[in-house]
């Protein structure tokens, strides 16, 4: 990859993942549930996930998975169903177990840290997530050169995605951890699991009804 074409894409990545989505919350979401770690982890589950839609865009499996309707659908049935699933965790514990607060005993230590759970969260919300399938198809060819090898090249612009992302959601996982002194009143904590919740569950059903 060429000096140029490598700051194109480092720009086009870095502004990629700077805009608010699905894996921005999730990893606010978690950072607040289990502090720096839980995010960080939930950063790493989500980052790894770019690589496997690296390597199946440059096999052309993701064509196929575009080209055939139910394949499709089907996944974006599941990715939403992911998302419902991740805002009804955040209200059932807001409804039936108020003292299981994301930021309850903030002070003391981050609650319930699992570190393979925040892992395999990322992770899953990025590879069920049929508009990174979509924008790795539409964005891959233009940094690929037809000369040389599809798949290190990808997997190149992966890294770039990978450390751009790693950097920024670290980050946001830093600024929620040490916000957690102002977060640990009960009617703010209660408060964001109720909004990260109906978000995600927004967010599931819109992808339902997207084409």
């Amino acid at each position: 990859m060429d000096p140029n074409t490598l700051f194109t894409c480092l720009i086009a990545v870095t502004l990629l993942t700077l805009t608010p989505g699905i894996d921005t919350l999730l990893v606010v979401r978690n950072s607040a549930r289990g502090g720096w770690y839980d995010g960080a982890l939930s950063s790493l589950g989500i980052c790894s996930g770019l690589f496997v839609h690296a390597s199946v865009s440059a096999c052309g499996i993701s064509i196929m998975l575009l080209q055939t309707a139910w394949a499709y659908n089907g996944l974006k049935i599941l990715g939403a169903a992911y998302l419902l699933w991740l805002g009804l965790t955040n209200w059932s514990r807001l409804l039936f177990n108020k003292k299981n607060s994301v930021f309850a005993d903030l002070s003391v230590t981050p609650l319930k840290f699992n570190g393979l759970r925040s892992f395999r969260e990322g992770f899953l919300s990025n590879v069920l997530n049929p508009k990174t399938i979509v924008f790795y198809m539409a964005f891959l060819p233009q940094f690929i050169d037809p000369n040389k090898g599809a798949l290190w090249q990808s997997l190149t612009v992966a890294a770039i995605h990978f450390m751009v992302a790693m950097i920024w959601q670290c980050l946001l996982a830093s600024m929620v951890d040490r916000a957690k002194a102002w977060l640990k009143n009960p009617r703010c904590s209660r408060t964001f699991d109720g909004l990260t919740g109906s978000m995600m569950i927004f967010l599931g059903i819109r992808l339902v009804f997207t084409d």
